[in-house]
């Protein structure tokens, strides 16, 4: 759904690909934010969720740093999207794989099970448009769904956030994240297949 709404942030967007077009290149952006979700792993391990939190939204920001600076100085390209989008799996992933570390309870499911269907969910939402290209079925990007890697990465973070005063809401997220991005999958999956194939 944000991802549809990019032009609303266009004002913002340009403002920040400025002033950070001053010190480092997009691909050097997206390298400092694998280091920043690094080091949000490496906390969430220690089950300090207060420090972690501050390098996910570091993380975050700095993902929309250099799509920014890319579209300001004019220097984006398909081999550039094309790594920030491998970088983006991996830092979603490192978040997940933090979550494995902490002690959450059970509800219904232990909880490594609802962040092995949250990972699924979100490596499908991505594949099933991936393979519709691939395949020759989509033309343009699909971008429709319940969720984005920008709602991802938002309920993510309110994990985090919240499971500093209650582990136990951290995996109601987590089971929120887990629903939702096997329900968007499941609906890129049905568009595409309802999709009117070019000859």
């Amino acid at each position: 759904m944000l991802a549809e709404k990019r032009k609303s942030f266009k004002k913002l967007e340009n403002m920040v690909g400025k002033f950070f077009s001053k010190f480092l290149n997009p691909n050097q952006y997206s390298y400092l934010a694998i280091l920043m979700a690094l080091l949000c792993l490496r906390f969430l391990i220690k089950n300090n969720l207060k420090i972690a939190l501050i390098f996910l939204f570091t993380a975050s920001f700095l993902d929309f740093i250099d799509g920014a600076v890319a579209r300001k100085t004019n220097t984006a390209s398909k081999k550039g999207a094309y790594l920030d989008t491998i970088l983006d799996r991996y830092v979603e992933g490192m978040v997940l794989l933090g979550f494995l570390f902490l002690p959450l309870p059970k509800i219904f499911l232990p909880a490594h099970v609802w962040i092995y269907l949250a990972l699924f969910g979100s490596l499908m939402t991505t594949y099933a448009k991936a393979a519709g290209k691939e395949k020759g079925i989509l033309q343009t990007e699909l971008k429709k769904g319940v969720i984005g890697r920008g709602e991802r990465m938002i309920l993510e973070f309110l994990a985090i956030f919240l499971g500093i005063f209650n582990l136990q809401w951290t995996l109601y997220l987590i089971i929120v994240l887990s629903v939702l991005s096997n329900l968007t999958a499941v609906q890129r999956i049905c568009l595409i297949l309802h999709t009117k194939q070019q000859p």
